[in-house]
């Protein structure tokens, strides 16, 4: 098995490609060893003193670092960890996967799935090139609310990204929408 690695727009994360599927569909964004609970993989992961998130998308793991951990020491501990795992045949995550979205209802539904529809079709294969996602929390009076994953949250460019990138999309195709907020998990 070869891994390939990718670095990020934060220096903290680091993107790792095993060549296989990951978690197929979805996401899951592992902040702590107790979060990795059902994910034999990012338990793995979390063994590896210095680690502090795993991210796992379709076909990568995004690994967040402590700021005092250097990569020239956990990338080789990371790489074993998951070389070990798919070595062992087990799953990556335990019972079933939560969805992304939950369905819309109410009176702005039909906003609330162009808005669903633009994240997913524009802005989630862009920043899942870097190692993170970003879900959709959220549409009340004119603000989208979303959450930044992975490597996208606690990047330096990440404001930029939902203000300059984001806010401006959804804006220039959905008239309703004023402004893009991030929320926290």
């Amino acid at each position: 098995m070869f891994i390939q690695t990718e670095s990020t727009p934060n220096p903290a994360t680091l993107k790792f490609l095993p060549g296989e599927a990951v978690l197929g569909r979805g996401t899951a964004d592992l902040t702590s060893p107790e979060a990795a609970a059902a994910s034999p993989l990012a338990r793995r992961i979390f063994a590896v003193e210095g680690v502090t998130a795993v991210f796992l998308g379709a076909d990568f793991v995004t690994v967040t670092k402590a700021p005092e951990a250097e990569w020239e020491h956990l990338k080789p501990a990371i790489l074993g960890a998951i070389m070990d795992h798919y070595q062992s045949g087990e799953p990556v995550m335990d019972g079933p996967q939560q969805a992304a979205h939950a369905e819309a209802d109410g009176p702005d539904a039909a906003i609330i799935e162009q808005i669903k529809e633009l994240l997913d079709t524009r802005v989630r294969p862009a920043v899942a090139q870097d190692g993170g996602d970003i879900t959709f929390r959220g549409f009340e009076r004119g603000v989208v609310y979303l959450h930044m994953k992975g490597a996208c949250a606690g990047c330096p460019s990440s404001t930029l990204t939902l203000k300059m990138g984001i806010e401006n999309l959804l804006r220039h195709y959905i008239p309703e929408v004023t402004e893009v907020r991030p929320v926290a998990a």
